[in-house]
């Protein structure tokens, strides 16, 4: 029997309108359905598509605990593309759900790299949280020949100042419980009023303000955008 095909589906950031034509027309007929969520709880995948989910589909869940440790998560990956592959050699294609774009941060890059060695593997893009939350502040990233620096909050402070210091446009991502670090870090730049956040882009719950007036606990899905050329806010 000729194995299916694996596609790792974008969904954006959270509102079913941006997600692609092609990936709700992969979704609406899939047979097979695979997604993250978290441990004991909701996938906020699945609930980005979910009117785009045949009743028909079968469903293959990855609970994937939320951890510093990478231990876990990797045996829920483990477990996830085991069950993926059986669906796989039984013929069937398998739409696996990917909030944001898979290869950006995306969890499917953890299932892409234990299965396409064996599968067929198909990745749709989909919009970026980083493209996202630039639209919804109004900020333009870059222009001409302006580079654009990605950075994860957990870095060390002292290599965060480091690294925005050399830097044009940055964004920072994985903002959540490191909000106080990063801010500090900003602020000792001289960029804070430089700096905007978002949170939960294009979602209802958005937020969007100056840095500076952020909260003090920020959620995951969260973002700093700093710019060092036009007012951000013109």
């Amino acid at each position: 029997m000729t194995p299916g095909t694996l596609y790792g589906v974008g969904l954006g950031p959270g509102d079913p309108d941006l997600v692609t034509r092609k990936a709700a027309r992969l979704i609406g007929n899939a047979r097979v359905i695979a997604y993250p969520a978290l441990a004991g709880g909701d996938s906020f995948a699945r609930a980005i598509a979910a009117d785009l989910i045949p009743e028909t589909a079968r469903e293959i869940v990855m609970d994937v605990p939320m951890t510093q440790a990478r231990e876990p998560a990797q045996a829920a990956y483990d477990a996830g593309a085991a069950a993926i592959a059986e669906a796989l050699d039984s013929g069937a294609d398998v739409v696996c759900l990917c909030e944001g774009d898979p290869f950006f941060y995306g969890s499917f890059m953890y299932l892409h790299a234990r299965l396409a060695d064996r599968y067929t593997v198909e990745v749709v893009p989909g919009v970026s949280s980083l493209t996202a939350c630039a639209a919804r502040a109004g900020l333009p990233l870059a222009a001409r020949n302006e580079r654009v620096t990605i950075l994860p909050g957990p870095l060390p402070a002292e290599e965060l100042a480091r690294r925005i210091e050399g830097a044009e446009s940055v964004a920072i991502l994985k903002v959540g419980r490191h909000l106080a670090k990063l801010r500090g870090v900003i602020d000792r730049l001289g960029l804070l009023d430089r700096a905007v956040y978002v949170e939960r882009a294009t979602l209802p719950q958005e937020r969007v303000c100056p840095l500076a007036e952020a909260p003090d606990n920020a959620p995951y899905f969260s973002m700093i955008l700093v710019t060092k050329g036009a007012d951000p806010w013109l």
